[in-house]
């Protein structure tokens, strides 16, 4: 089993480290010793990246030397970037060429989702994103990792439509006992340092905090509050994708990273089942732990998704 927290400690740059996630991989990276080069836009707000130890490069990312002068002796660059064509395939594809001019070794992209090796192109707009990033990558003299995450668990605290407390429900497409992944982000960044760490990473890495079906998630509604959580299914994955279609007429939101039919779309890719991570490789770091489906819905109300 690796152990990267014992390695040399290396300079890893960081692109995306403004955002949630990458502040979160920042912080972590700098408890593990790394020396972190965050590279961001000169007009970003980095006060909340610079107090967790990175060092702040501003940048701007069309200077091309600048940019490749910025990626030279960093052991891995990870990405954090959010965003739809323009972060995702533009801007992390720039950075991608100049981490090769550079001589970069590795690269760990902004994937952190289900699967989407396994889906079907043209059903989910923001992993047929990835999926095209993938294919650069892999096309250039990189090694390249990307840590697969199924859906991030804070999002089982409200923002997902399947626990809903209210009227004391549990919503399935599809069949109750299919398995689905969560990860919390704070644990997948914990693993996300620790393999930018390691120089022996493989193509994939797959993670899942907990794997739990609809049929778990009422069970343990039951187990937490002492009332019965009915499992509810509207209808099969036919009926999701009809109410997706629907959602985008009539509010398409072309422009948002995360509009509502989106969060449809992953959702079914999980409720398909074509998403699923397998095997996984939790266990491949010593030392990390994991929150479990529970945890979060006996936090009830808290806001999860913006924690530090």
């Amino acid at each position: 089993m690796p152990h990267a927290d014992t390695a040399t400690p290396a300079a890893i740059a960081l692109v995306g480290g403004t955002g949630d996630l990458g502040l979160r991989i920042a912080r972590v990276l700098v408890a593990r010793g790394a020396r972190v080069r965050a590279l961001v836009r000169s007009s970003s707000n980095s006060a909340a990246l610079a107090g967790s130890g990175a060092e702040i490069v501003p940048i701007d990312f069309n200077d091309a030397h600048a940019l490749r002068e910025a990626l030279r002796g960093a052991a891995c660059l990870v990405s954090a970037l959010n965003g739809l064509e323009d972060s995702i395939f533009d801007l992390q594809g720039r950075v991608l060429d100049f981490a090769v001019a550079a001589g970069v070794p590795r690269f760990i992209p902004s994937d952190y989702s289900l699967d989407f090796t396994r889906t079907r192109p043209g059903r989910n707009r923001n992993l047929d994103l990835r999926r095209r990033f993938l294919a650069r990558i892999d096309a250039a003299p990189i090694r390249a990792t990307s840590i697969l995450n199924g859906a991030f668990a804070e999002l089982l605290a409200g923002q997902a439509p399947i626990v809903l407390r209210g009227p004391k429900i549990v919503l399935h497409w599809g069949s109750a006992d299919q398995l689905l992944d969560f990860t919390m982000k704070d644990d997948v960044a914990a693993y996300t340092a620790a393999a930018a760490m390691d120089p022996n990473t493989p193509r994939f890495l797959r993670i899942a905090g907990d794997v739990v079906s609809p049929r778990d998630l009422a069970a343990t509604m039951r187990g937490l509050t002492g009332q019965r959580y009915r499992l509810v299914r509207p209808g099969g994955v036919a009926v999701l994708s009809a109410m997706i279609g629907i959602a985008r007429r009539i509010a398409p939101e072309p422009g948002a990273v995360f509009p509502a039919w989106q969060g449809m779309q992953y959702l079914r890719d999980m409720m398909e089942g074509r998403g699923k991570l397998e095997p996984l490789d939790n266990e491949r770091y010593s030392g990390l732990g994991w929150t479990k489906a529970r945890d979060i819905l006996a936090a009830g109300g808290m806001d999860l998704a913006t924690r530090a």
